[in-house]
């Protein structure tokens, strides 16, 4: 089947195709596949809350439920087999493109956000979710937090891909990126080999503008504001990446095979309607990039979307944004600061969720 036209254009300008969204039902309906084939989906992502809507909503986990409920496993470890099996059959499917590709491919496993706080934790359930899932395409998720900025360096320096999510300021985008070439060069010291080892920078959109939006509101702010800071930033962010990207530092680390940290847009469904369904798609045009997608924006964007100005040719406008938000009165270091805390709490609900569901499948199950 032919690819569609609007996200083939898209995928042609450097924005790698993602899709938001795993299911056990995606995998066996061969959707996934057909989204391969026809939407130029190239790797996945997944997250606690995509796992918790998709075990309570389908009845296709059932059997390997039941198989370990009669086996008294613990409900961690089910909730642990459960969305790795989901993980490795998806990366199994997008293995063709990681061959043809060389860095998409993808599939994301995140670490539980329970520990996004505790840098040991993080990076020991990266290590044992790394060889679990036992695929070289996956991507394990790591949070952005302060304390989880020294376990993606220790990740990165024992040959774990990670998608390092949650990522919200300039400041801390510049710490991610600084963490995974401290992991390249420790494990240059070590003796180890780049070969193979990706990362991407997963940098959230549309929460920041409806946080912004929120205390412009209470300014009395130019309302031309609203609507328009989460995509400075995220412009502004990959000036960032461009710029470390081509330092000597860098160049270094390219010579012995390293890859970039490429930026990937996440959060990218519209969360206020007032604004176009695309609007966080069109505006995010730049080589070696991700925009992973819900799937009813992956769908509005073959419907109707198309690229908009490349980001190399906003930064001027992306600053001129950001510098009237803060003059506005809105302070971005707490904004940031909320954000996160924000985001890493709805995971760990999500996580409750998870568990909950899963502890109660099986109890009905054995």
């Amino acid at each position: 089947m032919a690819q569609n036209d609007n996200l083939a254009e898209l995928s042609a300008s450097g924005v790698a195709v993602w899709l938001d969204d795993l299911s056990r039902d995606l995998l066996r309906s061969g959707e996934l596949q057909s989204l391969v084939e026809d939407h130029s989906v190239v790797g996945v992502t997944t997250n606690p809350t995509i796992f918790a809507a998709a075990i309570s909503a389908s009845d296709s986990y059932d059997d390997q439920v039941h198989a370990m409920a009669v086996r008294s496993i613990s409900v961690g470890e089910a909730l642990r087999t459960i969305t790795a099996a989901d993980v490795r059959d998806a990366c199994d499917v997008l293995a063709p493109v990681a061959r043809r590709t060389g860095r998409d491919g993808r599939v994301s496993l995140e670490v539980s956000p329970g520990v996004a706080h505790d840098t040991d934790a993080t990076a020991a359930e990266a290590a044992h979710l790394w060889w679990l899932v036992d695929r070289p395409n996956l991507f394990i998720k790591i949070p952005a937090t302060q304390e989880g900025l020294a376990a993606i360096t220790t990740s990165t320096a024992r040959g774990i891909s990670v998608n390092v999510t949650l990522v919200f300021s300039l400041e801390r985008y510049r710490a991610v990126m600084d963490a995974y070439l401290s992991g390249l060069e420790q494990r240059v010291r070590d003796g180890g080999s780049l070969a193979g080892i990706e990362s991407v920078a997963s940098f959230f959109i549309s929460r920041v503008d409806t946080e912004i939006d929120r205390r412009l509101d209470g300014t009395g702010a130019d309302p031309s504001l609203k609507g328009k800071a989460a995509l400075a930033n995220a412009r502004l962010a990959y000036q960032a990446y461009e710029q470390v990207f081509s330092s000597e530092r860098w160049r270094a680390l390219q010579a012995r095979g390293a890859a970039t940290q490429r930026p990937l847009w996440a959060s990218t469904g519209v969360k206020n309607q007032d604004y176009p369904d695309t609007a966080y798609v069109s505006g995010l045009i730049a080589p070696d990039t991700v925009n992973t997608m819900p799937r009813n924006t992956l769908e509005a964007y073959a419907d109707h979307g198309s690229p908009g100005e490349p980001i190399q040719k906003t930064y001027d406008e992306a600053t001129r944004v950001m510098t009237a938000v803060a003059r506005a009165g809105v302070d971005l270091d707490d904004v940031f600061a909320v954000l996160e805390d924000e985001a890493i709490q709805k995971f760990v609900d999500s996580w409750d969720q998870l568990t909950e569901s899963v502890r109660s499948e099986l109890e009905d199950k054995a």
